[in-house]
């Protein structure tokens, strides 16, 4: 995927994140990593190096047995990052179906 800009991106990760169980399971993954930022300043520091393996894990496995695609992470770690944090802001605010409406009415043509 080669895009221009970020909603260009945004569109595409979109599209590799079709299901709501991917969805779903990105969500919480998320959500693991977020508490065991907060954990590791709370107890040890250590406890941040559990955030990206349980993040990515959870993320990752939903990739390879729920989309049945390459996470895409692994093209563009830092948009992708950016990404998921705001799929996980809108699914947090219930905006997550707004928005997937909004991206189904453009063309898969705009997307690539």
């Amino acid at each position: 995927m080669d895009s221009s800009n970020f909603d260009e991106f945004w569109a595409f990760y979109m599209t590799q994140h079709s299901k709501p169980l991917t969805r779903l399971l990105h969500f919480i993954g998320t959500l693991c990593s977020l508490v065991c930022v907060l954990l590791s300043r709370l107890f040890s520091p250590w406890l941040i190096l559990l955030a990206p393996v349980i993040g990515y894990g959870v993320a990752w496995c939903s990739h390879f047995f729920v989309e049945r695609n390459k996470p895409a992470t692994f093209g563009h770690p830092f948009w992708a990052l950016f990404c998921d944090f705001k799929m996980f802001g809108l699914m947090l605010t219930g905006r997550m179906d707004e928005e997937i409406q909004r991206l189904g009415k453009r063309s898969a043509s705009k997307v690539f």
